[in-house]
C-alpha cells in the first residue's frame, strides 16, 4: 500500500493542561504497541498488566502484510527477523497415520516466504517491551477494578486499591476482555463460537521435528505436533469440532483433560503420546475458538483495542496483525484529533473493514486444521497432493484472498510529536 499523511498530529493536550494521561490494560501484544505509539506521538501513558510479569515463551505468531509495515516503522523488523522461527513444511497424515504429504506453510496460508515474519509470542512481547523501558510506566500484578467516566477525565480504582484519573482508557486486555466488561457488559453477546474446541500444551523433543508441523486429521478433528529448533520443547494441540462451547469444563482442568482425550482414542500415530501429554502437562491451554464481534469499539472516553475489540480467531492467522495494525491506527488518530470521539470514530472508520475482512478468513470455510466434514478433509488432502491442480478456497485463488485480506488497510503516515 502507498502510505498516506494525515493532517500533521496536534498537541496532546487535556483540558487541565500537560500531556493527555492514557492507561492501557493489557501487556500482551496490543497493550505494549499501542503504548509504544502513544508514548512517540506524546502522551503519557502507563500500562496495568494482572500477570505478575510480562509473559515469554508461547507458540508462535505471525506477522505479515501490513503489519510487517508497522513493526518496520517501529524500527523492530531487524530484532524480529532474528527472533523469526522459519518453519519451513507442514507435514499431513491421514487417520491412520500414513503419511498424505507435505508442503511449506504460506501455500497454505496466503503469506508471502521472505517476507513474513513468524516469532515466538514472548519474542514479539519482548521486543515491544524494550523500548518502552523508562518511558511507560508499567503496573504489573494489578487490575482495573472499576472505571467512572464523568465526561471530562476516567478515574479507576484497581485491584491493589490504587486510585489514579486518565484522560482516556484503552481496553487492548483480549478475548476475554475485563475493559470491556466494565463498559459493555458482558462477553456474551459479544462472542461468538465458531465451532472448535482445542488443547494447547508442550512436549519433550523426542519427535525427531525442527522447523515444521505434523498434523494429523479425521473430520472434525485435529493434532498438531509443531516443532521449532531442534532440542526445543514441542507444542502440541488437540482440536475438535462441537455443537456447544463445554461450559462446565471452562473452571475445572481435570474436566478439560477428560473431555479431550475422550475425542482422540485412537491408538495410531503420536495420539497415545500426545494425550497422555497433555494429561501430565503444567502449561495446558483450553479454550474454544471463537470470535468477538462488538457494534462499537468505544464508549465515551474508553477505546477498544486488539482481540478485545475484534478477536479474528487463530483459524484466521491474522490475530496478531491485526492487533499490530489497530494500535498504530488508534494511537495515529488519537495524535491527529484534538477530540478523542473523533479520534475514536476514525480509527472504527479505518479498521473495522480490515478486522472484518480477516475475521472472515475463519469462517469462509473449511480449515487446514481441522476440516469439519469429510469433503473438506478430502478437499483439503488433494490440495496437499497436487497443489498446482487445486484451485478455490485451498488452492490459488483461496490464497490470493487470504493475502489481498492481510494488505487491505491503508495505512496513513502519521507524525511523530515525541522522537
Amino acid at each position: 500500500m502507498n502510505a498516506t499523511r494525515p493532517t500533521d498530529a496536534v498537541p496532546p493536550t487535556p483540558t487541565g493542561g500537560g500531556r493527555r494521561r492514557v492507561l492501557v490494560s493489557g501487556a500482551s501484544i496490543a497493550g505494549p504497541a499501542v503504548a509504544y505509539w502513544l508514548d512517540r506521538f506524546g502522551f503519557e501513558v502507563t500500562v496495568v498488566e494482572k500477570a505478575a510479569a510480562l509473559r515469554g515463551g508461547g507458540y508462535p505468531v505471525d506477522v505479515r502484510g501490513i503489519a510487517r509495515t508497522v513493526v518496520e516503522r517501529m524500527g523492530l523488523l531487524p530484532r524480529l527477523r532474528e527472533a523469526h522461527v522459519d518453519s519451513r513444511r507442514m507435514t499431513f497424515f491421514d487417520a491412520s497415520g500414513a503419511t498424505i504429504g507435505s508442503l511449506r506453510p504460506e501455500q497454505f496460508t496466503g503469506g508471502e516466504a521472505g517476507a513474513d515474519l513468524e516469532v515466538r509470542r514472548g519474542d514479539l512481547a519482548e521486543a515491544l517491551y524494550a523500548p518502552l523501558r523508562g518511558r511507560v510506566e508499567f503496573l504489573f500484578g494489578d487490575s482495573i477494578a472499576t472505571l467512572d467516566d464523568d465526561g471530562e477525565t476516567v478515574r479507576v480504582v484497581l485491584d491493589s486499591g490504587a486510585r489514579r484519573t486518565f484522560d482516556l482508557v484503552v481496553g487492548a486486555d483480549g478475548l476475554h476482555s475485563n475493559t470491556r466488561r466494565l463498559v459493555l457488559g458482558p462477553e456474551e453477546p459479544f462472542h461468538r463460537y465458531l465451532g472448535h474446541v482445542f488443547a494447547g500444551f508442550t512436549l519433550p523433543p523426542e519427535f525427531g521435528l525442527a522447523h515444521e508441523a505434523a498434523i494429523w486429521n479425521e473430520p472434525g478433528r485435529g493434532a498438531v505436533l509443531y516443532a521449532l529448533e531442534p532440542g526445543e520443547r514441542v507444542h502440541g494441540f488437540l482440536t475438535f469440532t462441537r455443537e456447544d462451547p463445554p461450559l462446565d469444563a471452562f473452571r475445572d482442568p481435570e474436566a478439560q483433560r477428560a473431555l479431550v482425550a475422550a475425542r482422540f482414542p485412537e491408538r495410531v500415530w503420536h495420539l497415545p503420546r500426545m494425550v497422555r501429554g497433555m494429561r501430565e502437562a503444567d502449561d495446558l491451554f483450553f479454550d474454544v475458538v471463537s470470535q468477538i464481534h462488538v457494534d462499537t469499539w468505544s464508549h465515551g472516553r474508553v477505546v477498544l483495542a486488539g482481540d478485545a475489540a475484534h478477536a479474528t480467531s487463530f483459524l484466521s492467522g491474522q490475530g496478531t496483525s491485526v492487533a499490530l495494525a489497530g494500535a498504530y491506527v488508534l494511537a495515529g488518530e488519537l495524535a491527529t484529533h484534538a477530540n478523542h470521539a473523533d479520534a475514536f470514530a476514525a480509527y472504527e472508520r479505518r479498521m473495522r473493514p480490515f478486522a472484518e475482512r480477516n475475521q472472515a478468513l475463519a469462517t469462509a470455510g473449511g480449515t487446514v486444521v481441522t476440516p469439519t466434514t469429510r469433503a473438506q478433509l478430502d478437499a483439503r488432502n488433494a490440495f496437499v497432493r497436487e497443489p498446482r491442480a487445486a484451485s478455490g478456497e485451498l488452492g490459488s485463488e483461496g490464497a490470493a484472498e487470504q493475502r489481498a485480506a492481510h494488505h487491505d488497510l491503508e495505512l496513513p503516515d502519521y507524525a511523530v510529536v515525541r522522537a
